[in-house]
């Protein structure tokens, strides 16, 4: 088994699918959680300047989806064919295109309310629709068993229920699925112990 070592602050953010990944797999790693006040220092020592990043046995991989692709590939979440495989990757990407039209990083508190709630009322519910509508009578998003997929959705929409409570009310398929993968043991198990941070 490679050793792992995850670098992220101490938050869900973009390393929490990474973690979800460990959590199921139940395989051993070092979550390294750093803090914002010893970014400035630490960012030039990161290759790209951005994390996550994951070392494995050494070599650093970074960009949070292409880890978390790399992770599911080798713990058998990536879908069962090149189709499923394919169309999780389609819905991850769907996901995240929403998820990182929010500006986290905006200083400008009246901006950055602005923007939150105008794509929370707005865009938010053209997403939830077009994935419901995928979802449909399934389980699971793609196949017959739980993927990756599953789990960004889960992530992402943790975050957006802290938003915007209520968000998905009209989607009950989409809560239940975020249900069903909150009662795997492994994931809630994680839930439980992880370090409670807002985002």
């Amino acid at each position: 088994m490679p050793n792992y070592k995850l670098m992220y602050f101490n938050l869900r953010g973009r390393a929490e699918i990474i973690r979800y990944l460990f959590a199921y797999s139940d395989i051993k790693y070092e979550d390294h959680r750093i803090e914002q006040a010893d970014w400035p220092k630490i960012k030039p020592t990161i290759p790209f300047g951005k994390i996550p990043i994951l070392e494995v046995d050494g070599v650093t991989l970074h960009q949070s989806l292409a880890i978390a692709r790399y992770l599911a590939k080798e713990t058998g979440l990536a879908g069962q064919t090149p189709l499923e495989q394919a169309l999780v990757d389609a819905i991850v990407d769907t996901i995240d295109d929403f998820m990182s039209l929010f500006p986290w990083g905006e200083k400008n508190q009246d901006v950055k309310q602005q923007t939150f709630n105008d794509l929370l009322t707005n865009t938010a519910p053209g997403l939830l629709r077009d994935l419901d509508s995928f979802l449909g009578d399934n389980k699971w998003l793609v196949g017959k068993s739980v993927t990756w997929a599953d789990f960004y959705w889960d992530v992402c929409s943790t975050t957006l229920l802290f938003l915007k409570p209520g968000l998905a009310d009209n989607y009950p398929k989409l809560l239940a699925l975020k249900e069903s993968v909150q009662a795997l043991p492994a994931i809630a198990a994680w839930i439980q112990r992880r370090p409670k941070t807002t985002l």
